[in-house]
């Protein structure tokens, strides 16, 4: 298993000063910074429009890990690749047309992952399988951060992992992770682990994040 990567989700930063909160956990060792896009229709809340991504893109050059939770999405892709986004993520609940979307994705440059919620069965992934970069496994509801890890998506994480094989595509998972159930997480096949409230409560990134890897490896 390689090393893995650690996502800090900026829906748990201080959005009064977004710009110097993505430097300073670029700083502390993050790989990705994880941007939750929400729509108050797909998922109950509001949350970056491109605009926001376009303003804080110079203050790191780390990828920008960009999880599309609205419906439709496959119309605004074009402006979030513009804004600045690294990896787009859409839902399989929310494009009727997936294949279609990540097409679009690949088109502009980007790596396009797909995303699950706790839910949605894994084999919805099946006919996308080779067209992917990342599959996002939601482990608690899309729509606000600080919720418990669903305990059942450990069996899918496994699950999915099992289905990608030799396929070089990140398995990721968002959602109620901390430094007491990341092994888990990890030991079931995940690579990537995307961290709200476990980076950003407290103050110290730097410990947060070396907290997770440690407790990760």
């Amino acid at each position: 298993m390689h090393s893995v990567k650690i996502a800090p989700s900026i829906l748990s930063a201080d959005f009064a000063k977004l710009g110097k909160e993505v430097q300073a956990v670029d700083e502390a060792g993050a790989d990705y910074i994880h941007i939750d896009v929400m729509d108050g229709h797909f998922v109950p809340n509001l949350t970056f429009g491109p605009p926001v991504i376009q303003a804080i893109r110079s203050y790191t050059a780390k990828p920008f890990d960009v999880h599309l939770m609205i419906n439709p999405a496959v119309q605004y892709i074009k402006d979030y690749a513009e804004a600045g986004a690294d990896i787009i993520t859409v839902h399989v609940e929310a494009d009727i047309h997936l294949h279609r979307s990540v097409q679009v994705i690949h088109d502009l440059g980007k790596k396009a992952g797909v995303s699950l919620n706790p839910s949605t069965d894994e084999n919805v992934l099946r006919n996308v399988l080779d067209d992917i970069d990342l599959i996002l496994v939601m482990s608690v509801n899309p729509g606000f951060g600080g919720q418990s890890f669903i305990p059942s998506q450990l069996g899918k994480i496994n699950r999915i992992r099992e289905m990608i094989g030799d396929r070089s595509i990140e398995l990721m998972v968002d959602g109620g992770i901390n430094p007491g159930n990341i092994a888990n997480v990890v030991k079931a096949g995940a690579n990537a682990i995307v961290a709200g409230s476990a980076v950003f409560t407290g103050g110290d990134y730097v410990a947060s994040i070396k907290s997770l890897r440690d407790a990760a490896n």
